[in-house]
């Protein structure tokens, strides 16, 4: 067999099947991993007014146990990314996981407000791991016949990890606090990372970029186009606002007139779910009419969620979120699949174009995020819904600047 490093000793092995246990291990563990890490990255965010309290912290101050790992993410992905183009995916997402439920543990534990921020953010570099090689590993390493079922299967992984991260935590905390939340995470987290470690076949079709091809150029191609570089700050907008929604949302919840527990006010987070339904919706749509006219929709759909969250009526300020949701995701789906193609048409580095897209889009959520708490601070739920107004707004803008772009991408 060829070494997947010598890629002139030889072909490259055929890629695992339907039927075969390799597929079936390499399918389960890119989902655990997924479920592992976005547990992990977003189980703070039902725990804010939890944080506040127990570290006499700011509204503000407590959303930073989110931004800080969103940010670390996103600095992760410039990095992790391109090193697993040179050393290989297995061994980047092996190491990832490790490290970031090790520190999962220490986060548990942290003794001060400054300590726990430390390792958040360091624990976001880390789960940049598996967003950075996760898609890339199994376009690799199975057939493309099956590659779309578990790439389907990967992001299944990632959106009921974020779920479940924040219900679990939100329950767990009016068990035991904080600290029972996330030492139930990072329990989570652990087991997980064990069961990867077991399960990840090793990279057979893995072809290194060569040592000579420096980074900086590479990174600069996805930079050289002005539709991605506008898909880019659309991310980054979108992602800001909707973040900005759910992290001042949770102390609404539990704030009067409504003074939900925090199991309670994680069950909102239920709404993710229309969210998974929504996006490949979205795409299908997208497909007949044109992302151009997806795109705009979807967020005029998006804001009109956000509007009617300054409703009230507690079920009403529910059903916002849930129109908000729906909106959102039918948005980011349609974007990142604009950027692809958008990509590949100026015979760009797709993968690089993606990762670039996933950074602003984190980006997003830490600076959004961190808005939301200092305007829920000073202005309450009008001042939240401002701040996410704002970046709603801008990227309905963006997007209609876009869709008058032309070549095959711009439906």
């Amino acid at each position: 067999m060829p070494s997947p490093s010598d890629p002139g000793s030889g072909p490259l092995p055929r890629g695992h099947r339907a039927g075969e246990a390799a597929l079936r291990r390499a399918s389960l563990a890119v989902f655990l991993a997924g479920l592992a890490v976005f547990a992990v990255l977003y189980a703070p965010q039902a725990l804010l007014p939890e944080l506040a309290r127990a570290f006499a912290v700011s509204p503000a101050a407590a959303t930073l146990s989110v931004s800080a790992a969103t940010a670390g993410l996103a600095l992760g992905l410039l990095v992790l990314g391109p090193l697993s183009d040179r050393i290989g995916r297995t061994r980047v997402l092996r190491v990832a996981l490790a490290g970031s439920s090790g520190l999962a543990v220490l986060t548990a534990a942290a003794p001060a407000w400054e300590v726990l921020l430390g390792l958040r953010g360091l624990q976001g570099f880390a789960l940049a791991g598996l967003p950075a090689v996760g898609v890339a590993y199994l376009r690799e390493e199975l057939d493309a016949s099956v590659s779309s079922r578990a790439i389907g299967l990967f992001v299944g992984g990632t959106a009921i990890g974020g779920l479940a991260g924040r219900v679990v935590a939100g329950a767990l905390a009016d068990l035991g606090g904080w600290r029972t939340a996330l030492g139930g995470i990072a329990a989570l987290a652990v087991g997980c990372t064990v069961a990867v470690r077991a399960l990840l076949p090793a990279s057979r079709r893995f072809l290194p970029v060569p040592r000579h091809t420096p980074v900086l150029r590479r990174l600069a191609r996805g930079l050289g186009d002005p539709v991605l570089l506008g898909l880019y700050a659309l991310a980054a907008l979108l992602m800001g606002g909707f973040v900005a929604v759910y992290n001042a949302g949770t102390f609404r919840l539990e704030s009067e007139p409504y003074g939900l527990s925090p199991a309670l006010a994680g069950l909102v987070f239920l709404t993710y779910l229309l969210g998974s339904v929504a996006a490949p919706v979205a795409g299908g749509l997208a497909e007949r009419a044109g992302r151009r006219v997806v795109v705009p929709v979807a967020l005029v759909l998006t804001a009109a969620g956000l509007v009617l969250t300054l409703a009230a009526p507690l079920a009403l300020f529910v059903a916002g979120l849930a129109v908000l949701t729906v909106g959102f995701f039918a948005a980011h789906g349609v974007a990142s699949g604009w950027v692809a193609a958008r990509a590949a048409l100026g015979e760009r580095p797709v993968g690089q174009a993606a990762s670039l897209y996933s950074f602003w889009y984190y980006v997003g959520s830490s600076v959004g995020g961190t808005l939301a708490g200092r305007a829920w601070a000073a202005a309450g739920w009008p001042g939240a819904v401002a701040v996410a107004g704002t970046g709603i707004g801008g990227a309905l803008l963006l997007a209609l600047l876009l869709g008058r772009s032309t070549g095959p991408d711009h439906r």
